[in-house]
C-alpha cells in the first residue's frame, strides 16, 4: 500500500463514531462531530505506522484483542499537550503564599504534598518546584513531594528528561533560567535548549495515570493542579471526578483549575470558591 494512498484516506462517519466512543470510554475525552477533520489529521500517521489502508481497517484493529496496545497511541494523538511555564501566574502567587504560611511547620518536621494532574510535558510541575525553591531555597531538603501525572506516557517520558528547546522556555525569567537550568546543546539535527537541573527534577515524581481509572495514591494532598484537563470532559464525567478530588484534598488544601474551567455548584461537591479558578474544601 503506497504512502500516498494512506495519506489520502478520509475518516468516514462510522469510523469517527467508533474512535470517539473509544476515546470517551478510555479517557473521558469528548469529541464533537466538528472534530472529525482534526481526528483524521492526527491519526493518519498511525495508519502509516501500522500499514493499514483506511480508517475502517484502523477501527477494526483497535476494537480487536490485538489492537488493545494501540489505545494509548490513539489517546496520545487526540490529546493536546500544550503548556507553558508559569501558565496562569496567579495560581503560583497563591501557591507561594501557601508555602510561606506552611514553612514553619515544614521546618519543624511537617510535610507538603502537591499533585500536578495532567502535567503534559512537565512545565507545570517544574514551575511548581521553582516557585517553592524561590520562597524557600532549602525546600528540596524538606519533606516535600510533587507528583506529576498524565494519561500520555510519551509526554511523561519527555517530562522526565527535563530538556526544553528554546521555543518552550517562555515564561521563565533570566534569573530563574540561570538558577534552575543549564544550557543544552542538541545533537545534529536537534534543537538547542535548556535542561532542568537535578535540584528541581529530583523534587518531582512522574507517572502515567488515567484520571478515569483507579488512582494508586492513598495519602491526601495540600495542593492539586488539575488545569486544562476537565475542559475535554462532559459534565457527567466531571461530576464523577470532583468527589474523588475532594477526597484526596486535605481540609485546608487548594484545587486549581484552568481559566476556562469551573465546578458547577461547588458546594454540592464540598468545595467553596476562592481566588479565580481556585477551590478550597468547605
Amino acid at each position: 500500500m503506497s504512502a500516498t494512498r494512506l495519506a489520502s484516506s478520509t475518516l468516514d462517519s462510522d469510523s469517527f463514531r467508533a474512535i470517539a466512543d473509544l476515546a470517551y470510554r478510555e479517557s473521558g475525552l469528548t469529541l464533537a462531530d466538528k472534530k472529525a477533520t482534526m481526528i483524521q489529521s492526527r491519526l493518519r500517521h498511525r495508519l502509516r505506522i501500522l500499514g493499514l489502508p483506511d480508517f475502517a481497517a484502523y477501527c477494526a484493529y483497535i476494537q480487536s484483542e490485538n489492537g488493545q496496545e494501540e489505545h494509548p497511541h490513539l489517546i496520545s494523538a487526540l490529546t493536546t499537550n500544550v503548556s507553558h511555564f508559569f501558565r496562569e501566574s496567579h495560581h503560583f502567587d497563591t501557591l507561594g503564599k501557601l508555602v510561606a504560611k506552611r514553612l514553619p511547620d515544614l521546618r519543624a518536621g511537617g510535610c507538603l504534598r502537591i499533585w500536578s494532574a495532567g502535567c503534559s510535558n512537565g512545565q507545570e510541575p517544574l514551575s511548581i518546584a521553582m516557585t517553592l525553591l524561590d520562597h524557600a531555597p532549602d525546600m528540596h531538603k524538606l519533606d516535600l513531594r510533587i507528583l506529576a501525572t498524565d494519561i500520555d506516557a510519551s509526554v511523561i517520558n519527555f517530562a522526565r528528561e527535563g530538556v526544553y528547546p528554546d521555543r518552550l522556555m517562555s515564561g521563565v525569567s533570566d534569573e530563574m533560567r540561570a538558577r534552575f537550568f543549564t544550557r543544552h546543546t542538541a545533537s545534529a539535527g536537534g534543537e538547542s535548549g535548556y535542561a532542568a537541573k537535578s535540584e528541581i527534577k529530583g523534587m518531582i515524581r512522574y507517572n502515567p495515570l488515567n484520571l478515569l481509572k483507579e488512582w494508586p495514591m492513598r495519602s491526601q494532598f495540600d495542593v492539586i493542579f488539575c488545569r486544562n484537563v476537565v475542559i475535554y470532559f462532559d459534565v457527567e464525567t466531571q461530576c464523577r471526578l470532583w468527589p474523588r478530588m475532594h477526597q484526596l484534598l486535605r481540609p485546608d488544601g487548594v484545587l486549581f483549575l484552568g481559566h476556562s474551567e469551573r465546578i458547577a455548584q461547588p458546594e454540592k461537591f464540598g468545595f467553596r470558591v476562592g481566588e479565580p479558578t481556585t477551590y478550597r474544601p468547605l
